[in-house]
């Protein structure tokens, strides 16, 4: 039964879309109507506001990691499912008609629950990516799959396989983007139109 609690918890908390209550609270529009469409934060900097974005951003990884820290405080051993939970939440929310967004900011902040030095590598992959390529998707799939090689080489064999599921779950949301990416004509973040 933990297992199911855990994951419970992680799918109820990581299913707040914070973007979504963000931009309404903040006449900036109907979330769902702008760009992709989906509710994370690369969508919301799509709205020009670019703190409403930062603020997303916070609040999606902080559900993912107050998802994993629960967790662990109640069912230690059910913490990666929790996680899991969180990032499909997060992209698949009951509440929007399982139309949600694409888990890049929740898995960072499951990453950084499960074990900051985890969590610590997704942020330097992400970061790094962003700077060298500014294409917020191939930054994204990138520190997903980096979490868990990280996992593994720091000895946390435990954590492979939810973070490798949540890296496919991750990759397999951006296939839009890949197939983008393949023509040439993903966007890059900073970009005009």
């Amino acid at each position: 039964m933990d297992s199911v609690y855990a994951l419970a918890l992680g799918y109820l908390l990581g299913s707040v879309p914070f973007g979504l209550i963000l931009t309404r609270l903040f006449d900036a529009g109907d979330l769902r109507q702008i760009g992709s469409g989906n509710i994370g934060a690369t969508n919301v900097l799509r709205t020009g506001r670019k703190g409403l974005a930062a603020s997303t951003l916070l609040l999606d990884g902080a559900k993912g990691f107050l998802a994993v820290w629960l967790a662990w405080r109640w069912w230690p051993e059910a913490a990666g499912l929790a996680a899991l939970g969180a990032v499909l939440g997060h992209c698949f929310p009951l509440w929007l008609g399982f139309k949600g967004g694409k888990g890049v900011a929740t898995t960072l902040g499951v990453t950084l629950a499960l074990g900051w030095q985890i969590g610590a590598a997704y942020a330097a992959t992400w970061l790094v990516m962003l700077a060298l390529t500014r294409i917020s998707s191939l930054s994204g799939m990138t520190a997903a799959v980096a979490a868990p090689v990280a996992a593994w080489l720091l000895g946390r064999a435990e954590l492979v396989p939810v973070l490798a599921g949540i890296a496919a779950l991750v990759i397999v949301l951006h296939r839009a983007n890949i197939a983008r990416l393949r023509a040439g004509t993903e966007p890059r973040v900073g970009a005009k139109g």
